[in-house]
């Protein structure tokens, strides 16, 4: 989202703007938030295991991270293998991504919306931020 969306929305506290293709830091400290999420982005990103593992960075151990995509995308922003790869390969390659980075357990990634709904499909995949050991963290399961 850009500055202005984010300004827009009356639910949001405060916002950051932030490039993460030219620099993946966060501006937060370690282990601030509860959950993360990225929503119909994960296709744009350059440096994808820099982001997840800047994600896990801020998130507290157990927390979900979640990334949600559908079959539409700009082209000419996602990156050359997501435009030569189908939905079942979205899948994959996000999966891929919590599994190269580092610290994360109990990776899922499913279809979320029914196989012919009006509109289109949704996707997600998501995963944990494990403790100390990269395991579940303190009094969490798989």
């Amino acid at each position: 989202m850009n500055e202005e969306e984010l300004r827009r929305n009356p639910h949001a506290a405060e916002s950051v703007v932030r490039d993460l293709n030219a620099d993946p830091q966060l501006p937060f400290p370690d282990a601030t938030f509860d959950a993360a999420t990225c929503c119909v982005s994960v296709d744009y990103l350059v440096r994808p295991l820099e982001v997840f593992d800047e994600v896990g960075r801020v998130l507290q151990p157990g927390a979900p991270f979640v990334c949600t995509f559908s079959n539409r995308c700009f082209p000419t922003k996602a990156i050359r293998g997501w435009l030569a790869t189908d939905d079942e390969a979205h899948l994959a390659v996000v999966s891929t991504y919590f599994r190269l980075s580092s610290g994360w357990w109990g990776t899922t990634a499913e279809r979320l919306t029914p196989e012919h709904p009006p509109g289109d499909p949704l996707y997600g995949v998501w995963s944990f931020r494990g403790g100390a050991d990269g395991g579940p963290a303190s009094g969490c399961s798989e």
